[in-house]
């Protein structure tokens, strides 16, 4: 099966689904109870006096992923709800047989195209919620205003308080940055086509990494050709980099949740101190008249390093830029 490109990649993660038996022939199929999900049972809905019954499929992952972002909402409940996808999305991880079928497609789009098997792998709760000495998560919640009169508006610079002393001492050690941007769009009520004028989504938004060697000055200048290119659909290399592992073009992709893992050696990282969120064409910007940028776009923006198992510690020089209290042990 084969998905026009103008489809979000789905899913976004998976989550255990149960299993199927297939007859020693390869010709018919079973779903026993037995490779199902054990769940609870609503004896008034099915006459039944059996407190357990089994689920599988899209319906068990669901569930579980419910409960999953309930959890991470409880945790953090001032959270919105964009940001709480993007944490669950974040956490996933793909599965030794997963990761071992992407890493042997050696091109990025025919992996990219296997996120439409795996997503992004399967989420777990204390990635999600919790920071460690060696595997660092920062969040940013904003708000951008995308277009004013059918011209691009705002571009959002975050600067990273990268531990750049520790990640400069781990010098040519390879580590992972991973980045996933999340957003809601507002849906064309017309819903007649996907580009211009019509398209579905309200706006777009992307993010992209200075490189090492940029300057401030030329990142946003680099960012600016790179927003206008996407804007007006011509192919870009600009800023094209051989870290990531699924690519601009996947970056770019439909949809409204992006993510993507660069790795790379901690002194390059440490160089690599801002990211920029920028928005591209949507309904908004091609009918200005119907534009709700004023009211804002929000959006979620979250980013991880992870190191090998050292005795770096990356978080409390972080905790510490930013003003988190930090625990000591007696």
């Amino acid at each position: 099966m084969t998905f026009s490109k103008t489809w979000p990649a789905r899913p976004d993660i998976v989550l255990e689904g149960g299993n199927v038996a297939r007859s020693p022939n390869g010709t018919e199929f079973d779903t026993p109870d037995n490779l199902q999900i054990v769940t609870t049972n609503a004896p008034l809905a099915t006459r039944s006096t059996r407190l357990l019954t089994t689920t599988n499929a899209t319906s068990a992952a669901t569930a579980q992923v419910a409960a999953l972002a309930a959890a991470v909402w409880a945790d953090y409940p001032a959270l919105r709800p964009e940001t709480v996808r993007a944490l669950v999305v974040h956490s996933a991880e793909w599965s030794p047989v997963m990761r071992r079928r992407l890493d042997a497609v050696k091109s990025r789009r025919p992996r990219a195209r296997l996120l439409r098997r795996y997503g992004m792998g399967v989420p777990d709760l204390t990635r999600a919620t919790r920071s460690a000495t060696d595997a660092l998560t920062l969040v940013a919640q904003d708000v951008i205003h995308p277009f004013e009169e059918g011209v691009m508006r705002e571009i959002h610079f975050h600067d990273l308080p990268w531990p750049t002393d520790v990640l400069a001492d781990l010098a040519e050690t390879q580590v992972r940055l991973r980045v996933t941007l999340s957003y809601f769009i507002e849906p064309n009520p017309g819903r007649r086509g996907w580009r211009r004028r019509h398209s579905y989504a309200s706006h777009g938004l992307r993010f992209d990494l200075r490189t090492a060697t940029e300057s401030q000055g030329d990142f946003e200048k680099r960012l600016n050709q790179k927003a206008l290119a996407e804007e007006e659909q011509r192919p870009t290399t600009s800023g094209t980099d051989a870290g990531w592992y699924l690519g601009t073009e996947h970056q770019s992709a439909p949809g409204c949740l992006h993510t993507d893992i660069w790795t790379g050696t901690a002194i390059d990282l440490a160089n690599r101190g801002a990211i920029a969120v920028y928005p591209v064409t949507g309904w908004w910007k091609e009918n200005p008249t119907r534009d709700r940028s004023d009211h804002g776009a929000r959006y979620a923006l979250v980013l991880s390093i992870t190191t090998p198992e050292t005795n770096a510690d990356i978080w409390t020089p972080v905790a510490q830029q930013i003003g988190i209290p930090v625990a000591i042990e007696t």
